[in-house]
């Protein structure tokens, strides 16, 4: 074997010439392809390498010796050997001989010549190993004869090369670069690569600029990256990694099988790491290839469809440059909306490649850019556009983190209508099923997120039970959020409520609060009803209820109510406008754009509601063919069927009693009303007369202390039940003029000063139920005595509401200056109430007024400053003797919501609120109070109220609570503390009107009341299809309303100052007075929505 001879056999070279038995050189020459044999032949005892030409040759042949140097024909023995058929070893073999013959001195004509050679290997080889047997002969005798290779590899030698070619090899083969590659690396230590180096740099940017292929991109890419002094410089420079830029964007794949794929991408890594090493040595050319980039994505030419590998430079971007960069692109007035939209999706379909990393960092950044400056029609045509493509990308592990995050914002920040998630929705139970049924650990991780994403869709738009029925099949034994992290995220991901750092003055939007919660504007000194409005709003199960009305009929006022709270619940504005509610709620004795009392507007407004279905349902009630309509859902089986199973089963009502109670009470009734019984007990004979009669509200008087402090107290109390209402505070249509006695009285009068602990609600309504004495003047008439006797009055509550409404009568009349003042002394608001409730006795004649809502006359509850309170021994014997036939037992209240009055006078102001959702499951039952109900303002100082309330606290420090203060379009975060110190540090803010929720302990789940009448629900019902329409119409409207006040303001001159009120706590300012600086404004119409809402 000819290669066991050549390791048994070392060569030495003689000084003198050695003896060749060649054949057929000649006729090698012309036919390159006649092999050669090579075999040991020996001559005077010396072994010899023989080439001969075999074809031809038999046995008994002889070969004809020629006697030459052997390097001198080295380059035809190479090319001879290359192109026999000897098996690779063989040839690797000899190869190593030449390679090892390059130490030896070589005429510098047979260099070039071995030169020649190689570089034709290198460049017509007709495989690898012909190549590379080529690089290591020129590598080889290029180190060893360098002056004679730096001949050889001349400038003129390069330019031929990039501009001619190689015979037959095209000047655009990548195999040009690898070979002048290959050359720099040899001549780098000598004079002339300097030469080389300025040449290059030329030609590099004028190749660029013709676009090369990946592959011819990607080597020139290596070489560059090895030799950076290549690389052109300065104007040239940005000019190159411009070009550069636009050629990758020329890169589109059009190969299929995986291992292309993988070339493919390493060919674009390749050429994206030479503009990072470019960047990173010359900063000044970074801005100039982004510019280049944002240029060729956003091309709305049809003809031109850029590669996504351009995706392959995100990753290189400083994270740092994200701000800088989106606030240039969305802030450019220069960027059309068609071009933005373009390059918008194109980045979105970056999400496919494989490799680049950050990509769904700044398509989110550029996202919230564009929802900063109120861009939101280019953010749903995107979304529409692009949505199904991102959620395809969820299939790919590779891509699946990304497309997650991208897919996350874009649903979540489309909170105006259901269009987005319902495209998605038909394959969402495939991937489901398909990941879990993987089993990986990274499938479940993945889980956990998208199926919270999923819960929180689901949640914004309810009300699709078709759609949404197989997908909680499907994640039913995923975890689940919480509501409140529910409502977190959706109010932190919101068009409207990201937040904009790029602008100011403005240009800064007006989106919602961090609350979550919608604002009503005030449209003029309508802030009495704003306040209640958002009272009713906090009723959780008031508001749950009102939504879940099947109502008919546009012109009804629970009609206009239902409206009114699904705008507060999903609007995208920071405050709505209720002008349609205001013009049909508002009583007919209420002066426009004058102060009014908001407990006068809450009680017409119960009434009116609770009169409206009552005429409804005896309308309905002549029409017995014909189903029962709607005011409301009147069947007691869907009611029934909106609780849960637990409460439901929980249930003593019978069907036909359940059905009854239904027909006929009203959704107010069931919410609000009570029952008080009035007895009046004749003291000389015991006769007792009682009448039963209806209460929405409790108007609670001050004692006389408090009351009358400097007025004349008067003898006699009138025989009137003193039980309800407070009257009207005379409309509140006129404003005190200086030197009035109405300004007098607002002036002189200030909190009174009180010797003892502060008064109480639970005091308050003590002083309601105690009992008083009717003598002289105001005697009692009996009819059994026939004459007037002294008599006891007693007022009973036998039926608790499910909310409890609570009027503090602050306005007293003067006799001195004949106007209604106020009384600011501070009460004490406990988070927890309990009310006696008595169960009437059975003998007792019981009267009922003829209108369920009946009230007394204002003149009844405008002084109870003498009604007597007995001591704490009066009543332990009272309660003693009532024990025979009239069981007392206590309602425990949590509170809900505090209306706050800002004034000194009836006639002037501002209203506010206070309020949290809170249900009858809140916090768990109720525990009894051991104390007496007086000292329960003992518990007031506990700032959280009753323990586990549910809900969980917005992180913002130790004192945070889920209390919320909405002060017309302003809505806050506050905390119960403030509530309770508002009139320690503001004086003339007060509470007006408490709200109280009711609350179950433990037992008492299967008592009557409106559990069976299907009030409570346990979650927020999906939105009817009308009102979501008209929601998402609204929206839409609202989000162009936006734009093109942010454009429109980004036309003006953009120096204006940057001055906003800081966002102070509630506690350090008082929440103002309605007019045009106050309490949200009082100007009215949209133009308020444009102030912040911090």
């Amino acid at each position: 074997m000819l290669s066991q001879w050549l390791r048994e056999t070392p060569h030495r070279p003689t000084s003198g010439p050695s003896s060749c038995f060649v054949r057929g050189v000649t006729a090698h020459k012309t036919c390159p392809r006649r092999y050669f044999t090579a075999m040991k032949a020996t001559q005077g005892g010396t072994s010899h390498l023989v080439v001969g030409d075999s074809q031809g040759a038999g046995a008994g042949d002889r070969w004809t010796p020629v006697v030459e140097e052997k390097t001198a024909i080295m380059d035809k023995i190479l090319e001879g050997l290359i192109s026999s058929d000897h098996k690779v070893p063989v040839k690797k073999a000899i190869v190593k001989k030449v390679v090892e013959a390059a130490e030896k001195d070589v005429a510098a004509e047979e260099c070039r010549a071995l030169f020649t050679v190689t570089t034709r290997l290198i460049l017509l080889g007709e495989d690898a190993f012909q190549k590379q047997v080529g690089f290591q002969v020129l590598e080889a005798y290029a180190r060893y004869h360098r002056s004679e290779f730096e001949c050889f590899f001349s400038k003129d030698f390069v330019l031929g090369l990039l501009h001619g070619g190689y015979e037959q090899v095209e000047r655009k083969d990548p195999a040009l670069v690898d070979l002048i590659h290959c050359g720099l690396r040899l001549l780098i230590s000598c004079p002339a690569v300097l030469e080389l180096f300025s040449v290059i740099q030329v030609e590099v940017l004028r190749l660029v600029c013709e676009r090369p292929n990946p592959a011819l991109c990607a080597r020139l890419s290596t070489m560059l990256s090895d030799f950076v002094q290549c690389v052109p410089r300065d104007k040239a420079g940005v000019f190159f990694c411009q070009q550069l830029v636009r050629t990758i964007s020329y890169f589109h794949c059009m190969v299929s099988q995986d291992q292309e794929l993988g070339e493919y991408v390493s060919q674009v890594t390749k050429v994206s790491t030479l503009l990072q090493n470019i960047w990173k040595a010359e900063p000044a050319t970074l801005l100039p290839s982004l510019q280049e980039v944002f240029a060729i994505i956003s091309s709305t030419d049809p003809s031109f469809e850029p590669s996504i590998a351009l995706a392959s430079l995100v990753q290189h971007i400083p994270v740092q440059m994200i701000t800088v960069l989106i606030k240039s692109l969305t802030t450019d007035q220069n960027v059309k909306d068609a071009n933005m939209t373009k390059a918008l999706c194109r980045m979105i379909d970056w999400l496919s490649w494989p490799l680049a990393h950050h990509v769904d960092t700044w398509v989110i950044a550029l996202l919230k850019g564009l929802a900063a400056v109120q861009k939101f029609t280019i953010l749903i045509d995107v979304t529409l556009l692009k949505i199904e493509r991102v959620f395809n990308r969820l299939w790919y592990p590779i891509v699946r983190q990304g497309a997650l995050a991208v897919l996350s914002h874009m649903l979540l920040s489309f909170q105006h209508s259901p269009e987005a998630f319902h495209l998605v929705i038909p394959q969402v139970v495939h991937l489901v099923q398909s990941l879990q049924a993987d089993g990986l650990p990274s499938n479940k991780a993945f889980l956990l997120q998208f199926t919270e994403l999923i819960h929180c869709m689901m949640y914004q738009y309810s009300g699709f039970p078709d759609l949404y029925d197989h997908i909680l099949e499907a994640i039913k034994d995923l975890p689940k959020p919480s509501e409140e992290k529910v409502k977190l995220v959706l109010n932190q991901s919101a068009w409207t409520s990201q937040s904009n750092s790029f602008t100011c003055g403005p240009l800064r939007q007006a989106g919602k609060s961090e609350t979550g919660k919608t604002g009503l504007v005030n449209l003029g000194n309508t802030c009495y009803m704003n306040s209640i409005l958002q009272t009713l709003f906090m009723a959780t199960d008031f508001r749950r209820h009102v939504l879940s009305l099947q109502l008919n009929g546009s012109n009804i006022l629970m009609k206009k109510l239902q409206l009114l709270f699904a705008f507060l619940a999903h609007t995208q504005r920071a405050a709505y406008a209720p002008r349609n509610f205001l013009d049909a709620s508002r009583p007919p004795w209420f002066n426009v754009g004058s102060q009014q009392d908001c407990s006068e507007y809450l009680r017409f407004l119960l009434d009116r509601l609770h009169e409206e279905e009552k005429t409804i349902q005896v309308l309905e009630s002549t029409k017995p063919s014909v189903a029962p309509a709607a005011l409301l859902d009147s069947s007691s089986k869907d009611l029934i069927g909106q609780t849960s199973p637990e409460e439901s089963e929980a249930s003593s009502l019978s069907p036909a009693e359940s059905k009854a109670e239904e027909d006929t009470r009203t959704v107010i009734e069931r919410t609000f009303g009570g029952k008080l019984v009035t007895g009046i007990r004749c003291m000389h004979c015991n006769g007792t007369s009682e009448k039963e009669e209806p209460f929405t509200d409790l108007s609670l008087a001050f004692c006389p202390s408090a009351a009358s402090q400097d007025a004349p107290k008067s003898e006699g109390t009138s025989s009137e039940p003193k039980v309800v209402c407070q009257g009207s505070v005379n409309g509140g249509s006129e404003a005190p003029v200086p030197g009035s006695a109405s300004d007098q009285a607002s002036q002189v009068y200030s909190s009174p000063e009180t010797s003892g602990p502060p008064l109480s609600v639970p005091d308050l309504v003590d002083y309601l139920l105690a009992p008083e004495i009717l003598d002289q003047d105001n005697a009692y008439f009996c009819e059994k005595c026939g004459c007037l006797q002294r008599a006891e009055k007693t007022m009973k509550v036998v039926s608790a509401p499910e909310y409890l409404i609570l009027t503090l009568l602050r306005f007293s009349y003067d006799a001195k200056f004949h106007v209604r003042r106020k009384i600011l002394e501070n009460v004490t608001i406990p988070p927890r109430l309990r009310l006696p409730v008595h169960n009437a006795a059975p003998s007792a004649p019981l009267s009922c007024t003829s209108s369920p809502l009946q009230v007394d006359s204002p003149e009844s509850s405008e002084n109870l400053a003498k009604k007597l309170k007995p001591s704490q021994k009066d009543e332990d014997e009272d309660e003693s003797e009532a024990g025979r036939g009239d069981v007392s037992m206590q309602a425990y209240y949590v509170l809900s919501s505090v209306v706050m009055h800002s004034g000194v006078s009836s006639e002037s102001g501002h209203y506010y609120s206070y309020g949290h959702d809170i249900t009858a499951a809140d916090g768990g039952p109720a525990d009894p109070y051991k104390e007496d109900a007086r000292n329960v303002q003992g518990e007031c100082g506990a700032l959280p109220g009753p323990a586990g309330q549910g809900s969980t606290p917005p992180a913002r420090g130790p004192e945070a609570s889920d209390w919320l203060l909405f002060n017309d379009s302003r809505v806050t975060y506050a905390s119960f503390r403030s509530v309770q110190n508002i009139t320690n540090r503001f004086p003339k803010d007060t509470a007006y009107v408490l709200m109280y929720r009711k609350q179950e302990l433990e037992g008492q789940r299967g008592n009557k009341g409106p559990l069976a009448n299907g009030l409570r629900q346990s979650a927020e019902p999906p939105l009817q299809k009308e009102l979501l329409d008209a929601i998402i119409k609204d929206n839409k409207l609202y989000l162009q309303e936006q734009e093109l006040n942010a454009r429109s303001q980004a036309m003006q001159a953009p120096s204006s100052s940057c001055s906003f009120r800081p966002n102070g706590s509630d506690d350090n300012n008082p929440p103002g007075s309605c007019g045009p600086s106050g309490g949200g404004g009082g100007g009215g119409g949209f133009n308020t929505i444009s102030r912040l809402v911090f």
